[in-house]
């Protein structure tokens, strides 16, 4: 029973997985389709790649730092 509930488990999360990823394709057309519209500038178009740069600079800073072993290197 454990077993059959945890494969179940396993692809309910598979398939929010693939909801995702249609739902993250779908933006770049919605994106063309409001520049197309006139329901998003440019200005608008460089804030939000501003955001997202930003976003991944923190992500990046918050990671932790990767120890390299303590070898020579030559």
């Amino acid at each position: 029973m454990a077993v059959a509930s945890e494969q179940e488990m396993k692809a309910k999360a598979q398939e929010a997985r693939a909801n995702v990823i249609e739902a993250e394709a779908e933006v770049p057309k919605a994106m063309a389709q409001a520049f197309r519209s006139g329901h998003l500038g440019i200005m608008d178009y460089y804030r939000m790649k501003n955001i997202e740069a930003d976003t991944s600079m923190r992500e990046n800073i918050a990671k932790p730092a990767v120890k390299t072993p303590d070898k020579p290197l030559g």
